[in-house]
């Protein structure tokens, strides 16, 4: 999916909203877990609940590979089922990749053509050479790390190398690597205030914003700092929509939290 399909899509939702399909065995309701795929079964009904009320899913890879061959099967039919039932839904492979150019060519090999995701999500610690392989991909998105809403983001990512925090060099190298048109980046909610600063960087791209809802980012000053004139943001929330309920109603119970969110970003989209 272009950049352009994604705007397209946003204008025509009246939606920003991504979901994050991070599934825990231990949190889906009970009845599942006698399907034959219980992953499967619980994205396909938070699928079928909330595709009108967002424009992206983003499964967290993590919660896939923690389960093996079955975990690693139920990605792949939950990306087919999005690409075929809902081709106009952006999807995002949450795997934070980069390792050097070989290993990452295979990478955004396994993401874009095998499983057929429209992006995937990038650590950039190892620097161009890991990152560009990615990059070369047509019509495919990579989504960089640069600030990111956990407690070690302190660590590094806004230390001061030579007067400037480490972020920030970050996304002001990242723009000269070749394909740069294809990065989109991460920047946790709870790190809205520094979005006037990034965007004076990268006032064009588009930003993933995880951490609204569970991790207490707030949607209003993520979009009164973040928001271009494209929109140009993805507002992630994940536990806060895929267990609003852990009982039968599960799927109502999510439509019903995403559709709240979506009917603020119509009204931010209004003003």
């Amino acid at each position: 999916m272009t950049t352009t399909q994604l705007i397209e899509q946003i204008h025509i939702k009246r939606s920003f909203l991504c979901i994050g399909l991070d599934v825990d065995l231990n949190k889906i309701p009970k009845h599942l877990l006698a399907e034959d795929d219980p992953i499967f079964a619980f994205n396909k009904a938070i699928i079928d609940a909330t595709h009108q009320m967002c424009v992206a899913y983003k499964p967290n890879t993590a919660f896939y590979e923690a389960y093996g061959l079955n975990g690693w099967k139920a990605l792949e039919k939950t990306i087919n089922y999005l690409n075929t039932n809902f081709p106009e839904i952006y999807t995002i492979g949450d795997a934070k990749r980069g390792d050097i150019g070989n290993t990452s060519t295979m990478y955004a090999k396994a993401f874009f053509e095998d499983l057929g995701f429209d992006s995937v999500t990038v650590a950039p610690y190892m620097g161009k050479d890991s990152v560009e392989p990615f990059l070369a991909f047509k019509n495919k998105h990579t989504i960089l790390l640069a600030l990111t809403s956990n407690k070690g983001a302190f660590d590094f990512q806004t230390e001061i190398m030579e007067g400037k925090e480490l972020y920030k060099q970050v996304l002001e190298t990242s723009k000269t690597w070749t394909n740069s048109q294809n990065l989109m980046y991460v920047v946790g909610a709870t790190k809205a205030e520094y979005l006037g600063d990034i965007r004076k960087i990268i006032p064009d791209s588009f930003i993933l914003v995880p951490g609204v809802g569970a991790q207490g980012g707030n949607l209003q000053d993520v979009c009164k700092y973040g928001m271009n004139d494209q929109v140009g943001l993805l507002i992630n929330s994940s536990r806060g929509i895929i267990y609003a309920s852990h009982d039968r109603d599960f799927a109502k119970a999510s439509a019903e939290k995403a559709s709240e969110l979506q009917r603020q970003m119509q009204e931010i989209l209004s003003q």
